[in-house]
């Protein structure tokens, strides 16, 4: 963490000294011409996805590269947990190309609620989800199968990841025709469980050094998350919200 906040204190020095410099880049590009940013193509990939939660998330990885975390990335998975179960509430995207690779079902943890997730927790034992922005690692073959680690990057939130074993994984019990009976997809231990069909081929694009971040409008995350209030996401925030040309 002390690498991190090092790189947060120099990203606070690249930022004073653009602003000391306005209309640097206007003089390079006029307004008229600006590219789209990342946000707005990968949102145009995925129209259903909320451009906050988007936003969010970019700004996350943003402030994880800043502190040298995730610097070889290539794909972001974001699961939105304020959205019921039975909607297709993940998506996986490409980083490099802007382009969306899947969109799916995924499971939140039985201690988290019912359709619509209201708990989150980082406490082992807890069977929840957790909320923040996670860092992919390899793969292995467990009790639900082919199955992808992930450490949480984001202390007191989901940073207690590895211990509680928080994997993704695919599980038999995500099945929107049967779960629909109940009302909500069935429910895993925290983990973000897939659909099998899919569970492998998802897992082989997210596996080494991905990005996996998990949203939910919990309020205290959403004010003390360091990944989110660092000069580095503040600034790739702002530029999310830029309006399009």
């Amino acid at each position: 963490m002390s690498a991190l906040m090092l790189a947060f204190a120099v990203c606070a020095c690249g930022v004073a000294l653009a602003a000391a410099r306005p209309g640097a880049v206007d003089q390079i590009m006029p307004p008229a011409a600006m590219p789209l940013t990342a946000a707005q193509r990968l949102a145009r990939e995925a129209p259903a996805i909320d451009p906050q939660v988007l936003s969010l998330a970019l700004a996350a990885v943003q402030c994880a590269r800043a502190g040298g975390v995730g610097m070889t990335a290539e794909r972001l998975a974001v699961i939105d947990y304020s959205m019921p179960s039975l909607q297709r509430r993940l998506w996986v995207f490409d980083l490099r190309s802007h382009e969306l690779l899947y969109r799916e079902w995924v499971a939140h943890g039985s201690g988290s609620g019912g359709n619509l997730p209201t708990h989150f927790s980082n406490e082992d034992g807890s069977h929840a989800s957790s909320v923040g922005l996670f860092v992919t690692g390899a793969t292995y073959t467990g009790r639900n199968g082919y199955s992808l680690r992930m450490d949480g990057l984001e202390p007191g939130f989901n940073d207690a990841a590895m211990d509680r074993a928080i994997v993704m994984h695919g599980a038999d019990y995500v099945n929107v025709a049967a779960d629909k009976g109940i009302g909500r997809l069935g429910r895993s231990w925290g983990c973000p469980a897939l659909r099998s069909a899919v569970a492998r081929p998802i897992i082989d694009v997210m596996k080494d050094g991905q990005f996996v971040f998990a949203y939910y409008p919990e309020q205290a995350w959403l004010a003390r998350s360091a990944l989110l209030h660092c000069p580095a996401a503040q600034l790739a925030s702002q530029t999310a919200a830029a309006p399009s040309r």
